[in-house]
C-alpha cells in the first residue's frame, strides 16, 4: 500500500507546478500515506472511529489487486467500457457482502442541521424490520473522512462545504480548496487516496469558501464556484487551472449552483441574488474565453434551485436531449426552458400554498412509462411531491403531464432518484426516506444524524460578500442543502462536517442476509418469497427473466428453510409443560409446511423436513395437523404411504375422528391397507369415509348401501324409532344414492363417465330388489323400498324425482321408471301402514310426474280416486290438516286433472277442507265463495281482511268480481267484526267509509258496535282519520259507549277526538257523574268556575267519607283518592289563575280552601281524631299553591276568622303560619340576592365596556392601508382619518372606495377593510373607530336609541365569554318578563312554551355567587 501511494505520488508530480497548489501544502497532503494502519489521525471524530470497524477483505470477499489503477488509467477508460460503483448493473454486485457498517437506525436532525432542537445526539435504534426489510444501507467513507479531518487540522484547509461525485469524488472546503479523491472499481476501499487538491488557501482568502461544485460527463473538467462569485475550472487530468471567471454575473453575490450540462462547453450558474447564467466555454487560437448570458434575472423573483437535465449514455440519442432542459425553482414557481437550438420556456407551474421556510427541490429522471422511456421532472416544496412526464411529439412541440402526486407528512429538504422505480427523501429533521414511487409505499426511514451533514446556509445569506440577499431568499437558505448531497449511478454521497458518507441499495441476497443475522427468518423468508413472485419493492441484483429468478430465490429460500428447521429443533423448550411446546411448534412448524408448499418441493417437504420433525413428537404432531388444510383444499397431492398412516394414526390416537374422515375423502388410499381403513372408519362411525374408501378403492358402490340398510332396516320393519346415529345414517345413505343415481362422487367430485351407467344400473337394481340378501323367512317384498319410503317419504321420492330428470328418454330408462314406479304404489297403497302424509307424497309425487310433457308413465286413474276416498273420508278426525295439506300439495302438482272437480269440491266441503274448495273457487274465480271459506276455517279467520283487501285494491280483476266480493264483505260485515274489530275497523275505513254509518245502524250488539267505534275512531288504534268523514253524532254516540264499557278512558279519549260538540258531550259524561271529564269539557268550553265547582263537588264527596262512623272509610285507598282529587282540583286553579283577576282568583281558591277546612270543624265526629294530621297537610298545600296567586294578608285574615283555627292559642296554628312566613322570607331572600347580584354584574360590565370605549388608540403604521400613503400627505377637505382598535389606519374615502362605510341614521359605522377581508369565510367581526380630521379626534354621536357601536359588541362578548353558562342578560330579561305582569309572587308556575324557553328550566341552569373576573387594564 506504500508502494501504491508512493506510485500515485509520483504520477502527481510533474503536474504540481501548474496547479495552483503550494509546495508546503503539497508535500503535507501528497506524502500521507493514509491507508497505512500505523497511521494516528487524531483529528477525526472518536465516535466515527468507534462506530465504523475496518472491513475485512476475506470476510467480504473482495478480490486482491496485484496493481492498483492509476488516476490516470481510470480517466483515460474508453467509453463503451462498463462504468464502476453503477449498482443498478447486477453484474458489478457482489451479492454475497453483508454490511456491517449499515446505520439502521431510527431518525433525528443531526446537531450541525438548521434546526436548534436536535442538537443532542441520540443512540441508534434497531430497525422496524418491516415487510421489505433493510432496503439501503449506509457507509461510512473512512478513507476520504480521516483525510478531509486531517487535512483541516495539518494544513488549514477548512472544514467540507460542498461534494461532487462521478468517477472521482470533489469535495470543496472553506477555505477555497478541492480535494479529489478517487475509488477503485470492485468494492469501496475504507481508504480513498487522495488524487488532488487545487487551488491554495491564499486564492479562498481571496476567493472565500468553495460554495458549488460541478463534474462534467467524462469526469475531465471540474467548475468550482465560490462564495465572493468566482468561478474556476479545472482539468482533473493534470490537475492545472484552465479558466478563471470573474465577470459570469453580478459582483457581490455568491455562486449558488453551478452545473454542467450534457454538453461539455456549456454549464449553468446561479447566484445569491436569485439570477441565473449560461456560461459558455470556447477555446480560439488556444485562448480559452467564457460568455455569459442571463437566462433568468433575479429582479423577476429569485431562483435558488437548478437542474439541467442529464441523460445516460444509453439515452443520449433520444430525441428530448436536443433541446437541453433546464428545470430553475424560484421561491413562486417552477420554469422548464430550452436552451437549443433557441431559448425557449415550455412550461411554467406554480407551487400554490407553501410554508415560505421549505426548500425548493428539483430532480430528473428518465422513466419507462408504457411503451417509450421519457425525462420526468420531480419538484416539491414543503411536504407534496410533483411528478411532470415530458414529452416531445412529432412535430417538435415538448408536452408536460402531471402524473400522481405524492402527499406526504414532513418537510422535504432534498429529493434523490436512485433509480427510475426509487425515490430517497430527506426531511427536515433528517431522515431518510425511502419510497417506492408507483405504489408511494414508504420502505424504509433511516436516520442520518451522525453524518452531521452540512448545510449552505452562509451561501443563500451571501454573508461572504456582506449578507446583500432578500429575507426570503435568507430564509429558505436555513434548510439548504444542495451541495451536501451528490447522487451518481444509484449512489448518493452525503457531506458532514467530518466526514463523507454513501447511501446505496442493498441487493435481494443482502436484505435477506441482512434480516437472517438478525435471527429474523419468518420476515426473511416472507421477503424472499416477495421477490419469487416478483412483487418486492427496490429490488436489486435480480435477473429479468421470471424462470431464471425464481429458480434463484427458491434454492436460496430452500437453504433457509433448512437453517429454519434446524433452529426450530434446536431452540425447542426442553422443560415445561407440554402446552408450551405445542404452542412453539404451532407457531414455527407452518411456517415450513407453507413455503415448501408455495414452492412445491414436496421432496423436502416429506424427506428432510419431515425426518427433521419426527425427531420430537409433538413437532412432529404439528406437522401433520398442518398438512390437513392443504388436504382439504385439494393444494396437497402426492403424499407418501408412511405420511398418510403416520396421519391417520395421529388422527386417532388425538380423537380428531372428524378431521381424519374430512382427511380420507380428500386422499389417495390406493396405497394404503383398505380393509384395515374401512375397519378403522366403520369402528369410528365414519361412514363418509367408509363409502369414499369403497368406491374410490375398490370400485364397489353396493356394498356400502348393504352395511348401512343392516343398521336402519330392523328398527323401521318394528316401527321402532331411530337412534340419532341411526337418523344420521339414513340421511347420509339418501344423499349417497342421490349422489350415485346422479353420476356424482360421494361426498365430493364425480364419478369417472365410463363407471356412470355401470353404477346406476347397479343401484337402481340393487333398490328393487325382491328380497334382501340372507332375507329371513318373513321379510316383505321390496324391502330396501319399503326402508327408504318409512325413513322419510319425501326426501326418497325427492332423490326419484331428480334421477328421472336425469334419465336418457330411452327404452331401458322408461322400463327402469314405470318399474320403481309401480313397486311404489304396490309398497304404499296395498299396506295400512303408512300415514297419509305419506301417500298423500306418493301420489304428489306422480302427479307431477304425469303432468310433464313428455310423460311415458302409467298410473291407474282409480288409485287418485282412492286417495281422494281415503284423504277425504278418514275413519277418524285424526290429521286433519296434515291430510289437508297432502291434498292441496297434490292438487297444486298437477293432479287435479286426475280428478273430477265438483265431486272434489262436494268431498272436501264435506271434509272441511276449506283451503282445497279456496283452491278450487280460485280456478273458477268465484272470489266471494272464498270469503266464505275463510270465515268458516277457524285457522284462518283473521286472514279473510288481508284477502278482501288484495280483492278490493289489487289491479287485475273485473269490476264485478271486486263487486261480489264488496257486497259478500258487506253481508258479512258484523261476523267480521265479530272477528277482529281492529281489522275490519281498518277495512271498513279504506273501502266502506260511506257505509259507516249504516253499518253502525245495522250492529244490534251495542259491545260490538262500541268495539267497532273504538278502533275506528280512536286516533292510537292506528286507523287513519283523515278517511273518515262522519257527523259528530258517530263520535258522541262512541263517547256514551265509552262511559258505559270502559270509564276510566273517558278523560284521555276525549284529549285525541276532535269531532264533537261540548254541550251535547258534556251533558252525556254528566249523565253519567264523570265528574273529572266533566271538569275537562267545562274548562275547554271557558267555562273555569262551572269546571272548578265540578271537581270541587267530587271532592267534598269524598271528604264526606270521613265525617261518618264508617270502616270502609277509614281504608287507606280512600284517603289515596281524597289526595288525588285535591291535586287535580289544584292543578286546575294553577292553570288558570294566570287568566283571571284578583276577585277571580278568589272565587275558586277559597272555596277550595273551605273545602278542605270545613271538616275539621266537625269537633264530635270520632273518626275525625283519626284524619286531624291527614286534612291538616293537605290544607297545608292549598295554602302552599294559593300563595302565588292571593295575597298573604287575605289568606291569613281567612284562617285567623275560621273557627278552627281562629280560636284557641296561637300554638295550634303557629305551625301552618311559620310554614307560610318561612316560604315568603325564602322567596325575598333569593330575589334580594340574585337582584344584587346581577346589578352589580352589570355595573362592572357598564365599567369595563366605559373603560373601553374610553382608552386611546395606536395605529399600527402612519400610512393609509388601502392607499398605503402616509396620512400627512393626505390633506382633502371631506377626507377623515380612521382608526379601529385593531391598529389599522385609513382615509375614510379609501374606505368608502371599498363599501366599508355603513350609513346608520345620519351617522357613519366603519369596518376594518383587512380584517373583514380575512374573515371573509366566517362571521365579519366590526371593529369601532375613532374618526381623526387632521389631528383632532372625533368621538361618534350616541343615538337617540340604545344601540351598540361594533366596539361595543365586541367587548360585549369578551364579556360573555368569560363565563361558562347563561348570560346576564338572559338572565335579566327573564326577571323581567316575569315580573312585569301583576304581582303574584316569585313561584310560581310558567304556562305553555314559556316555561320550556325560560333559562331557570333549563337542566345546566347554575346561578354564579363567584364574584367578576378583574379585567387587566
Amino acid at each position: 500500500m506504500d508502494e501504491e501511494m508512493k506510485m500515485e505520488s509520483q504520477n502527481l508530480d510533474p503536474d504540481q507546478g501548474s496547479c495552483s497548489v503550494t509546495d508546503e501544502l503539497s508535500q503535507q497532503l501528497l506524502s500521507q500515506e493514509a491507508p497505512s494502519p500505523k497511521l494516528s489521525v487524531t483529528e477525526l471524530s472518536k465516535e466515527l472511529d468507534s462506530k465504523s470497524d475496518l472491513i475485512d477483505d476475506k470476510e467480504f470477499d473482495i478480490p486482491q489487486v496485484d496493481t492498483p489503477p492509476t488516476l490516470e488509467s481510470i480517466l483515460n477508460e474508453t467509453d463503451d467500457e462498463e462504468e464502476p460503483f453503477v449498482l443498478e448493473d447486477p453484474c458489478l454486485l457482489n451479492v454475497d457482502n453483508i454490511d456491517t457498517h449499515s446505520y439502521d437506525t431510527s431518525s433525528v436532525a443531526s446537531s450541525d442541521s438548521g434546526d436548534r432542537t436536535h442538537l443532542k445526539r441520540k443512540k441508534k435504534l434497531h430497525d422496524s424490520f418491516s415487510v421489505h426489510g433493510s432496503v439501503i444501507r449506509l457507509l461510512l467513507l473512512k478513507g476520504i473522512s480521516a483525510q478531509v479531518a486531517s487535512a483541516a487540522a495539518k494544513v488549514d484547509a477548512g472544514t467540507p462545504t460542498a461534494i461532487a461525485a462521478s468517477s472521482l469524488i470533489a469535495v470543496g472546503t472553506s477555505r477555497g480548496l478541492a480535494l479529489i479523491f478517487g475509488k477503485y472499481e470492485y468494492s469501496w476501499n475504507p481508504n480513498q487516496a487522495l488524487r488532488l487538491c487545487l487551488g491554495s488557501t491564499a486564492v479562498g482568502a481571496q476567493y472565500g469558501a468553495i460554495s458549488a461544485l460541478s463534474i462534467n460527463n467524462d469526469c475531465s473538467r471540474l467548475l468550482c464556484g465560490f462564495a465572493k462569485g468566482e468561478i474556476t475550472m479545472w482539468d482533473l487530468a493534470s490537475g492545472k487551472l484552465l479558466r478563471s471567471i470573474t465577470d459570469a454575473h453580478p459582483p457581490g453575490t455568491a455562486i449558488l449552483h453551478i452545473k454542467f450540462t450534457d454538453d461539455p462547453t456549456l454549464a449553468i450558474c446561479n447566484d445569491s441574488g436569485g439570477s441565473v447564467f449560461e456560461l459558455s466555454f470556447k477555446r480560439v487560437m488556444g485562448v480559452r474565453t467564457c460568455e455569459s448570458r442571463c437566462l433568468f434575472s433575479g429582479s423577476k423573483g429569485e431562483v435558488c434551485c437548478i437542474e439541467p437535465l442529464h441523460a445516460k449514455p444509453e439515452l443520449r440519442d433520444h430525441p428530448i436531449t436536443q433541446y437541453s432542459l433546464l428545470a430553475m425553482a424560484s421561491l413562486t414557481k417552477i420554469l422548464v426552458i430550452g436552451l437549443k437550438p433557441s431559448l425557449k420556456v415550455w412550461m411554467t407551474f406554480p407551487y400554490g400554498r407553501m410554508d415560505p421556510s421549505s426548500v425548493p427541490l428539483l430532480a430528473w429522471h428518465f422513466v419507462a412509462v408504457q411503451t417509450s422511456v421519457n425525462p420526468v421532472l420531480a419538484f416539491c416544496r414543503g411536504d407534496v411531491v410533483h411528478f411532470l412526464l415530458v414529452k416531445r411529439d412529432e412535430s417538435g412541440a415538448i408536452h408536460v403531464t402531471k402524473q400522481k402526486q405524492l402527499h406526504l407528512h414532513y418537510d422535504l429538504i432534498n429529493f434523490t432518484w436512485i433509480n427510475s422505480r426509487t425515490v430517497v427523501l430527506l426531511d427536515s429533521v433528517e431522515k431518510l426516506h425511502v419510497i417506492d414511487r408507483q405504489t408511494q409505499e414508504e420502505l424504509e426511514t433511516v436516520e442520518i444524524s451522525e453524518v452531521q451533514l452540512v448545510y449552505n446556509s452562509s451561501h443563500f445569506k451571501s454573508l461572504a460578500t456582506g449578507g446583500n440577499v432578500s429575507q426570503a431568499l435568507a430564509l429558505v437558505g436555513e434548510k439548504a442543502c444542495y451541495q451536501s448531497i451528490s447522487n451518481c449511478g444509484g449512489q448518493i454521497f452525503y457531506l458532514g462536517t467530518k466526514s463523507v458518507h454513501v447511501m446505496t441499495l442493498r441487493s435481494w441476497r443482502e436484505r435477506i442476509d441482512h434480516l437472517l443475522k438478525q435471527e429474523c427468518l419468518s420476515e426473511a423468508l416472507a421477503l424472499a418469497w416477495s421477490f419469487h413472485e416478483g412483487k418486492a419493492k427496490a429490488v436489486v441484483g435480480l435477473s429479468g427473466d421470471e424462470h431464471k429468478r425464481k429458480a434463484v430465490v427458491a434454492d436460496r429460500m430452500v437453504e433457509i428453510l433448512i437453517q429454519y428447521a434446524d433452529r426450530t429443533m434446536k431452540k425447542c423448550p426442553d422443560q415445561g409443560k407440554i402446552q408450551v411446546m405445542e404452542q412453539y411448534f404451532q407457531d414455527m412448524v407452518p411456517v415450513i409446511v407453507d413455503y415448501c408448499l408455495l414452492l412445491q418441493r414436496m421432496d423436502l417437504l416429506f424427506s428432510q423436513m419431515y425426518d427433521k420433525m419426527s425427531e420430537n413428537s409433538v413437532a412432529k404432531g404439528v406437522f401433520l395437523e398442518c398438512l390437513e388444510p392443504y388436504i382439504l383444499s385439494d393444494k396437497l397431492v402426492g403424499i407418501t404411504a408412511q405420511i398418510m398412516k403416520d396421519l391417520l394414526l395421529h388422527f386417532q390416537d388425538k380423537n380428531l375422528m372428524a378431521n381424519m374422515e374430512a382427511c380420507i375423502v380428500h386422499m389417495d388410499i390406493t396405497s394404503l391397507d383398505i380393509q384395515q381403513v374401512v375397519l378403522m372408519c366403520w369402528e369410528n362411525h365414519l361412514y363418509d369415509a367408509m363409502i369414499y374408501v369403497y368406491n374410490s378403492g375398490m370400485n364397489d358402490f353396493i356394498t356400502p348401501m348393504e352395511k348401512l340398510f343392516k343398521v336402519i332396516a330392523p328398527p323401521l320393519a318394528a316401527g321402532k324409532s331411530l337412534s340419532d346415529e341411526q337418523v344420521i345414517m339414513g340421511n347420509k345413505l339418501l344423499v349417497y344414492i342421490s349422489c350415485s343415481l346422479a353420476g356424482r362422487a360421494y361426498p365430493l367430485g364425480n364419478i369417472p363417465e365410463d363407471l356412470v351407467p355401470l353404477v346406476k344400473n347397479q343401484v337402481f337394481e340393487f333398490l328393487i330388489r325382491l328380497h334382501s340378501a340372507e332375507a329371513p323367512i318373513d321379510e316383505e317384498v321390496y324391502p330396501y323400498v319399503r326402508t327408504l319410503l318409512h325413513f322419510d317419504t319425501r326426501e326418497f321420492l325427492n332423490v326419484l324425482a331428480l334421477t328421472f330428470e336425469d334419465f336418457k328418454n330411452d327404452k331401458q330408462a322408461v322400463e327402469y321408471q314405470q318399474r320403481i314406479v309401480d313397486i311404489l304404489l304396490k309398497v304404499m297403497v296395498e299396506n295400512s301402514d303408512f300415514t297419509p302424509s305419506q301417500v298423500g307424497c306418493l301420489f304428489t309425487f306422480l302427479a307431477r310426474q304425469l303432468a310433464k310433457p313428455n310423460n311415458t308413465l302409467f298410473v291407474n286413474r282409480t288409485l287418485f280416486d282412492q286417495v281422494l276416498e281415503f284423504l277425504c273420508s278418514p275413519d277418524d278426525d285424526s290429521r286433519h290438516s296434515e291430510r289437508q295439506q297432502v291434498l292441496l300439495e297434490l292438487l297444486q302438482a298437477g293432479g287435479i286433472v286426475q280428478f273430477e272437480e265438483s265431486r272434489l269440491i262436494q268431498m272436501a266441503e264435506k271434509a272441511e277442507f276449506y283451503q282445497i274448495c279456496e283452491f278450487m273457487y280460485e280456478r273458477e274465480h268465484c272470489y266471494d265463495k272464498i270469503i266464505d271459506c275463510y270465515l268458516r276455517d277457524p285457522l284462518r279467520k283473521e286472514e279473510v281482511f288481508g284477502y278482501v283487501h288484495n280483492i278490493l285494491s289489487i289491479p287485475g280483476y273485473s269490476t264485478e268480481e271486486k263487486q261480489s266480493v264488496w257486497k259478500k264483505a258487506m253481508k258479512h260485515i258484523e261476523e267480521l267484526l265479530s272477528v277482529s274489530p281492529c281489522k275490519a275497523a281498518d277495512m271498513i275505513s279504506v273501502h266502506f267509509s260511506d257505509q259507516i254509518e249504516q253499518i253502525i245502524q245495522t250492529l244490534q250488539d251495542q259491545h260490538l258496535l262500541f268495539q267497532f267505534l273504538k278502533n275506528l275512531l280512536d286516533p292510537r288504534e292506528g286507523v287513519n282519520q283523515d278517511l273518515l268523514q262522519l257527523s259528530p253524532s258517530v263520535t258522541e254516540q262512541f263517547i256514551e259507549l265509552l262511559c258505559q264499557y270502559e270509564p276510566d278512558q273517558v278523560l284521555e279519549t276525549l284529549q285525541f277526538l276532535e269531532v264533537y260538540r261540548l254541550e251535547e258531550t258534556i251533558q252525556v259524561v254528566q249523565k253519567y257523574q264523570l265528574h273529572e271529564a266533566s271538569s275537562y269539557l267545562l274548562e275547554k268550553k271557558g267555562d273555569i268556575h262551572g269546571a272548578f265547582l265540578v271537581m270541587l263537588e267530587w271532592l267534598q264527596s269524598k271528604l264526606l267519607t270521613l265525617t261518618h262512623d264508617d270502616e270502609k272509610s277509614t281504608e287507606f285507598p280512600s284517603l289515596k283518592n281524597i289526595e288525588l282529587t285535591l291535586a287535580k282540583t289544584i292543578a286546575l286553579c294553577q292553570r288558570n289563575s294566570h287568566n283571571l283577576n284578583q276577585q277571580q282568583r278568589e272565587a275558586l281558591w277559597f272555596p277550595l280552601l273551605e273545602a278542605m277546612m270545613s271538616p275539621q270543624r266537625l269537633s264530635n265526629s270520632t273518626v275525625l281524631s283519626l284524619y286531624s294530621d291527614f286534612l291538616k297537610n293537605l290544607t297545608m298545600q292549598v295554602l302552599n299553591n294559593m300563595a302565588s296567586f292571593i295575597a298573604l294578608p287575605l289568606i291569613l285574615q281567612r284562617i285567623l276568622q275560621d273557627p278552627v283555627y281562629g280560636r284557641g292559642k296561637l300554638g295550634e296554628i303557629q305551625g301552618l303560619v311559620l310554614g307560610m312566613l318561612d316560604s315568603f322570607n325564602y322567596e325575598q331572600t333569593l330575589l334580594e340576592t340574585t337582584t344584587n347580584l346581577l346589578n352589580r354584574d352589570l355595573h362592572w360590565s357598564l365599567r369595563n365596556l366605559r373603560a373601553s370605549m374610553a382608552r386611546g388608540l395606536n395605529p399600527k403604521q402612519d400610512y393609509c392601508c388601502i392607499c398605503l400613503q402616509q396620512y400627512k400627505r393626505r390633506q382633502e377637505s371631506a377626507d377623515q382619518i380612521i382608526v379601529f382598535s385593531c391598529g389599522h389606519l385609513y382615509h375614510s374615502l379609501c374606505l368608502l372606495s371599498k363599501d366599508c362605510g355603513i350609513d346608520s341614521q345620519g351617522q357613519m359605522r366603519w369596518t376594518c377593510f383587512k380584517c373583514s377581508a380575512s374573515n371573509r369565510s366566517g362571521k365579519l367581526s366590526e371593529t369601532s373607530s375613532e374618526m381623526k380630521k387632521g389631528t383632532t379626534l372625533s368621538l361618534p354621536q350616541t343615538s337617540s336609541e340604545s344601540l351598540l357601536d361594533p366596539q361595543q359588541v365586541q367587548a360585549f362578548d369578551q364579556l360573555c365569554r368569560l363565563y361558562r353558562g347563561t348570560s346576564r342578560l338572559a338572565l335579566l330579561t327573564e326577571l323581567s318578563r316575569d315580573r312585569g305582569g301583576e304581582k303574584h309572587g316569585l313561584l310560581h308556575v310558567s304556562q305553555g312554551d314559556a316555561a320550556l324557553n325560560s333559562v331557570f328550566q333549563n337542566e345546566t341552569f347554575q346561578l354564579h355567587l363567584t364574584p367578576p373576573p378583574v379585567l387587566d387594564e
